[in-house]
């Protein structure tokens, strides 16, 4: 793929007429061409022109950055150096939030683009009618320096002090060039890249460490081509690793499959409202954005447009109840199935709220039988996850195999070849048991997790942590301590400030703790508060309400599904870990804990905190407050036990 509108050598591109470059940039454009862009162009490629004259290297103009969908204005390579220039043509100051969109272009490409991982690489932000600053950068640890402020008078000495002050030997560019981009995107960037067109190769990994998510979704298209070929239901289960990319995979599907001009309608359902909110939210406003370049559309009508794409598992299933019709989609992609409720949650459920007595259906069973309304074919597609149920009732992926095998045996079934799950017992002689067609496929089954692109093992680093597997989390701690920072403290301002260090340009932060986590409220950390998840993870530095205030606490609920760059876990003596007495679950109800018996409510506290510990895509710190003898809810001795096991896996 070209990822530049237009590249060429510095001599050649100071030698070329403005207006031959002009013209390549506007046959690469993707929408109609603007005065304003035109105009921008033009003054960028007459300063260029002027301020890289007899320099040796390559330029690049419109580069494109998949993981956000975006391109940076301008690279220039040269010597040792990669400058990272975005332009702000007419601007008379540097806000902050193109200084931010600078900073991010570049540890993008310091991060994901395999060429740039050991370069040195300086973001500028060129406001061209800006005052006169000083180019004074410092370098990060990995190579990215601080953005370099400059106007169209000083970017000539600007990029000259920058050449000077660059570490590391002279950058081949054609290698630079040929070397793959490897983005992993949140889950968010992930919505909206597909969502406007791109494709999943695009903005995943394919490095040879993990199942390429598109060999995964291009199995799942052949397994739908299949069922329609020959006018059969199937079920297919995806497993994987937390943050392997289960819900990408399914948003791909849901994207590329789902298209009403030719009769083809998918769609993603998740029982999870915030996750479902937060998507449906970001896809609209990216739309809102991205149509100023062509056709102006109504944030109500590009929401209307988000929910045909992605909706709440719930009002699917509502429309069941009211309906004996077959629904309108004939792909689903259940994310998270293993979160669907068993009989008893269900049933409960459908009387006390619904008003629908001696319902006998277990989820997973009712909304296979939705699908199996369709007459001729259907494709459901189950994304499941190991150790992610937190709340009571949930069933897990037995449900689901269990409904097939008993009450619909005629569907074809697609499972993985491999599991990680422990509550697939005898997974084998379950697929040997169906008295339909089933097949076994490799490619559904994802082993490598991609939430923390810094380190694949720290999902495996935190559940050996929770299991109280000491020896095999050390070993995996000095795996991953050099590349994901890990800090636990005792103070809160220390943990903030030290989220606020880590963190660079718009990566997103947050503190997060259990919703079992009752007495942190003494520390100004309320669990019970109500917060917005949307405006949480989608709103602006500037928003109190935002995640980067630090002021709302997410607990697991808001979180599971989601991700953010830098956490601060707040850790309550609900889930008690110790080094020398057995692991203690509790409730907080009134004035006092209470001890958790149930093995089944146990695994729940325990997957909870699984989750929290899993959301960091690059580091985390951990804060156990120090607790009070004089509250008996907040006794010292139980805080310093778990900060004692903490501390002697993470070592400094």
């Amino acid at each position: 793929m070209k990822r530049a509108y237009y590249s060429s050598e510095i001599s050649d591109f100071i030698s070329e007429s403005p207006n031959e470059i002009l013209g390549t940039l506007n046959k690469a454009h993707e929408f109609s061409l603007e005065e304003q862009q035109r105009n921008a162009w033009i003054e960028q490629i007459d300063l260029l022109q002027e301020s890289l004259k007899g320099l040796t290297g390559k330029v690049y103009f419109e580069y494109s950055i998949p993981r956000v969908g975006k391109r940076v204005d301008v690279i220039v390579i040269s010597g040792n150096a990669l400058l990272s220039i975005e332009f702000k043509v007419g601007a008379d100051h540097h806000d902050s939030y193109a200084h931010d969109q600078a900073l991010d272009y570049a540890l993008d490409l310091k991060n994901f683009h395999e060429g740039s991982h050991h370069l040195d690489i300086f973001p500028l932000l060129v406001a061209t009618h800006a005052k006169m600053t000083k180019c004074a950068p410092h370098r990060f640890d990995d190579g990215v320096w601080t953005v370099t402020r400059s106007n169209s008078l000083e970017l000539r000495n600007h990029i000259d002090s920058i050449l000077k002050i660059s570490k590391g030997p002279v950058v081949s560019i054609k290698d630079w060039e040929k070397s793959g981009y490897k983005p992993t995107p949140t889950i968010v960037e992930a919505a909206k890249a597909l969502y406007s067109g791109h494709q999943v190769s695009d903005i995943s990994r394919s490095d040879a460490g993990a199942i390429n998510l598109s060999t995964t979704s291009e199995a799942l298209k052949k397994i739908i081509d299949d069922s329609i070929a020959k006018k059969v239901k199937t079920i297919c289960l995806v497993t994987g690793v937390p943050g392997a990319g289960k819900t990408l995979v399914g948003l791909d599907l849901a994207s590329s499959w789902n298209n009403p001009a030719a009769n083809q309608h998918a769609v993603l359902l998740s029982g999870n409202g915030p996750l479902v909110e937060i998507l449906q939210e970001a896809l609209a406003r990216d739309e809102v954005k991205r149509a100023k370049f062509s056709s102006p559309i109504k944030k109500s009508v590009a929401l209307a447009k988000a929910k045909s794409f992605i909706q709440n598992i719930h009002h699917f299933r509502d429309d069941g109840l009211k309906s004996e019709q077959p629904p309108h989609e004939k792909v689903v992609i259940f994310d998270e199935a293993q979160r669907a409720w068993n009989l008893d949650q269900t049933s409960k459920f459908m009387k006390t709220k619904k008003g629908v007595p001696n319902f006998s259906k277990s989820e997973p069973e009712f909304l296979i039988e939705l699908m199996d309304r369709h007459q001729d074919w259907a494709v459901i597609v189950c994304l499941v996850g190991g150790g992610q149920e937190i709340n009571t009732g949930e069933a897990g992926i037995s449900e689901w195999l269990h409904a097939i095998k008993e009450k619909f045996p005629e569907w074809s079934v697609c499972l993985p070849k491999t599991s990680s799950l422990q509550d697939i017992p005898n997974l084998e002689q379950f697929i040997n048991s169906f008295q339909g067609e089933s097949q076994v496929i490799p490619h559904l089954h994802l082993t490598a997790s991609m939430r923390s692109f810094r380190s694949e093992k720290v999902s495996d680093f935190f559940s050996a942590l929770i299991e109280k597997d000491t020896l095999t989390a050390k070993k995996l701690y000095q795996e991953i301590k050099d590349r994901y920072p890990l800090k636990l403290t005792r103070d809160l301002s220390d943990a903030k400030e030290w989220i606020k260090q880590k963190a660079r340009g718009n990566e997103r932060f947050g503190i997060l703790a259990s919703s079992g986590a009752g007495r942190l409220k003494a520390h100004g950390l309320d669990v019970k508060g109500r917060i917005d998840p949307v405006m949480w993870f989608l709103n602006e530095k500037t928003d109190v309400r935002s995640s980067y205030f630090m002021e709302d606490i997410a607990t697991e609920f808001h979180v599971q599904g989601l991700e953010l760059d830098w956490t601060c876990l707040a850790w309550d003596i609900d889930f008690l870990l110790s080094l020398n007495n057995p692991t203690k679950f509790r409730t907080f109800a009134g004035t006092k804990w209470n001890t958790i018996r149930n093995e089944a409510d146990q695994k729940y506290l325990k997957n909870k905190y699984r989750v929290l510990l899993t959301r960091a895509r690059q580091g985390m710190v951990i804060y156990v407050p120090l607790g009070d003898n004089t509250d008996a809810t907040r006794l010292t001795a139980a805080y310093d036990e778990i900060f004692s096991y903490l501390k002697s896996i993470i070592t400094d």
